[in-house]
């Protein structure tokens, strides 16, 4: 099936992308992911237990708590679109890169049914987490099924690759683990620097979206140097990705985030922006200070406030300068690794719209 996804839609393009442009190469992407990775997924997921499929469909939006079809929201695909495209840019067949797609987006689903858990998030894509509508027990379980299932899915189709691309992915996925814990432990309370947050996000964020820029490549037979300039350009997304997802966690719409409002400034987070405003100097860090070190629960004012002290402090614009500089570095290595202008093209257009959306 996935055969025909080797075409060129640039040709509608111009050479030189505009916003409109790129967009539309950013929306391609994602229904290459959409028509030829989720009927993958779907059809692994049919092997589960009854029970813990319904919770794995049910996270996934395709069904209601009831089990009944649902028109939800699938998520953005991201990762293996991103798989997809690193698989084009080797030049390979990148009908032997779906099972290695679904394979990351299956690690993704489990890493936020976890996620979810020890976050206490109790609302995703304006509906009920998983562990709300069928307890932690069963959204643990789902998690565990969809990780473990992730190894076999990669190598349901053979290739010269697929044995190296496992190892990578198992290699990210504990690291994604050790950037989880690091980030629970930014909750306790303990003093965290710009450094400390960048090895967190490297590896709660970054490892995964590093995987997916690489394993395409990788199971089609690309050269080391490709795999590896992919795999530093994923991680450098990665990083802009979730500085970006930070600003949304304080500042965007709930509506278009699909979470509660400023849920992260309610468990006093140590988010980039709020990192950065904590170390600076000025009457507003020394206030923003005294709220992170205070305990009771912050009231909505109180919440407005904070917020705003990030932004005088400096936070916010420290957020955007990190996120032009990861960007700036994906550009350059992608520059280095020489490749087509199509794949180059379409490799910036997902970095671009993925640090620039308002979801």
């Amino acid at each position: 099936m996935a055969q025909h996804l080797v075409h060129d839609r640039s040709q509608r393009l111009s050479e030189v992308p505009s916003a409109t442009a790129v967009a539309h190469r950013y929306a391609d992407t994602l229904d290459d992911a959409r028509e030829f990775v989720l009927p993958v997924i779907r059809e692994i997921l049919e092997d589960l237990d009854p029970d813990v499929r319904r919770v794995c469909a049910y996270h996934q939006g395709w069904v209601d708590a009831d089990g009944r079809p649902a028109d939800g929201n699938t998520g953005k695909l991201l990762r293996p679109a991103l798989v997809l495209l690193s698989a084009r840019a080797a030049g390979g067949d990148v009908a032997d890169a779906v099972h290695a797609a679904a394979a990351t987006e299956m690690v993704h689903a489990f890493s936020l049914l976890h996620d979810d858990i020890m976050d206490g998030d109790e609302e995703r894509r304006h509906r009920p987490t998983a562990w709300k509508a069928f307890g932690v027990p069963m959204a643990l379980l789902a998690g565990d099924a969809l990780l473990s299932l992730s190894h076999s899915v990669l190598l349901a189709r053979p290739t010269p690759g697929a044995i190296s691309a496992l190892r990578r992915l198992a290699a990210d996925t504990q690291r994604l683990i050790a950037g989880q814990r690091l980030d629970l432990a930014f909750e306790e309370g303990k003093q965290v620097t710009v450094t400390e947050y960048e090895a967190m996000a490297g590896g709660k964020t970054a490892a995964l979206m590093a995987s997916s820029c690489a394993i395409g490549a990788e199971v089609v037979g690309g050269s080391k140097t490709l795999v590896e300039g992919l795999a530093y350009f994923g991680a450098r997304l990665g990083l802009a990705f979730q500085i970006s997802d930070d600003i949304l966690g304080i500042w965007g719409d709930p509506w278009n985030t699909g979470k509660a409002g400023r849920s992260d400034l309610v468990r006093r987070k140590k988010t980039y922006p709020v990192v950065a405003a904590l170390s600076a100097d000025g009457a507003a860090a020394e206030r923003l200070r005294a709220y992170y070190r205070a305990t009771e629960p912050l009231s909505q004012s109180e919440l407005v406030e904070v917020a705003s002290l990030i932004e005088e402090a400096g936070g916010l614009a420290e957020a955007h300068r990190a996120v032009a500089g990861c960007l700036a570095e994906t550009e350059r290595i992608l520059g280095m690794l020489g490749l087509p202008a199509e794949a180059r093209d379409s490799l910036l257009a997902v970095a671009a719209m993925m640090t620039g959306r308002n979801h």
